[in-house]
Parts: structure tokens; C-alpha cells; sequence
């Protein structure tokens, strides 16, 4: 199902492990403005980037208030070695059942290399302190993400 979230829009709660077995729910974030990121798959040269980006402006979005949070399917230990392998300082969620990345629109068809396929689609919202969506890139670019990201909050 593809993303029908807009703007404006409250985005569903959730409640995911991280990486060590943490909890995370939204609700808990209320306040604060979350950047709730879905990626395909730990360790896989688009998603590395984006991560990456993520690490390297992690800094400049704390500044700015607001919290990174990916989210794959791939298991705990994964996200562990990929956020271990990268120096990444921001959880990495389990959505091993797609459940969440359902809600949001983020798991549906996509073509990559002219192939059609099911899965996750790199999608990113960020949600605002009063819990509501304040933007959302349903095809996210890799290489940029976080940049974008980062120029939105920096707009405020």
C-alpha cells in the first residue's frame, strides 16, 4: 500500500525494539521532533549512505531538537553490527513483521533495476513536537536524506 500519510497528518504510534532490545514507542517522543526513517536493509551500499549521512549531520539535527530513528526489517543483531560497523549514534528499530512500515506506506512495490519487487521503500517523515507529520519524502534519496532533513529543520 503506498504512502497515503500527508503533512498535517497524526502518523500511527508504534512500539519497536531497538538494537539492544529497547524499547521505542512514539508517544514517548511527544515534545520532540522525531525523524522516523525506513531503509531496506542494514549493510547494502544505498542504505549504508543514508545512514551514514544520518551519522555525519547527527550532530546538527540533535541541535535542532529532533531525533533520528531508522527502521528495517532486518533482526537485532543486524541493526547491531550495522550500527556497530559504522559508529551510527541513533537506534535502529525492528519492524521484523512489517507492521509499521505497512502503517506508514513504507513496504509496498517498487522497481530497482527494472525489476518489480515487494519490500521497503526508503521512505522518511518527520514528525513534529506536537505529534503531528510536518514532512514526508515517500522516496527518499539516499546520498541526500539527511542534508534535506536538515535544511527542513533549519527552515523553522
Amino acid at each position: 500500500m503506498p504512502i497515503t500519510l500527508e503533512a498535517g497528518d497524526t502518523p500511527p504510534n508504534f512500539e519497536l525494539q531497538d538494537q539492544d532490545g529497547n524499547i521505542h514507542r512514539l508517544q514517548d517522543y511527544l515534545g520532540q521532533t522525531v525523524v522516523l526513517y525506513f531503509y531496506p536493509r542494514d549493510n547494502t551500499p544505498g542504505c549504508t549512505k543514508q545512514a551514514c549521512g544520518f551519522r555525519d549531520n547527527h550532530k546538527a539535527i540533535r541541535e535542532k531538537g529532533a531525533l533520528v530513528l531508522g527502521v528495517s526489517t532486518d533482526s537485532a543483531a543486524s541493526h547491531k553490527k550495522f550500527r556497530e560497523e559504522f559508529d551510527l549514534p541513533f537506534p535502529l528499530l525492528v519492524d521484523k513483521d512489517e507492521t509499521v512500515s505497512r502503517e506508514y506506506g513504507a513496504w509496498g512495490e517498487k522497481t530497482l533495476y527494472g525489476r518489480k519487487s515487494i519490500g521497503m521503500t526508503r521512505s522518511t517523515f518527520v514528525i513534529g513536537p506536537d505529534g503531528n507529520l510536518l514532512k514526508i519524502w515517500k522516496r527518499a534519496k539516499a546520498a541526500d536524506n539527511a542534508e534535506a532533513v536538515l535544511k527542513l529543520l533549519n527552515s523553522d
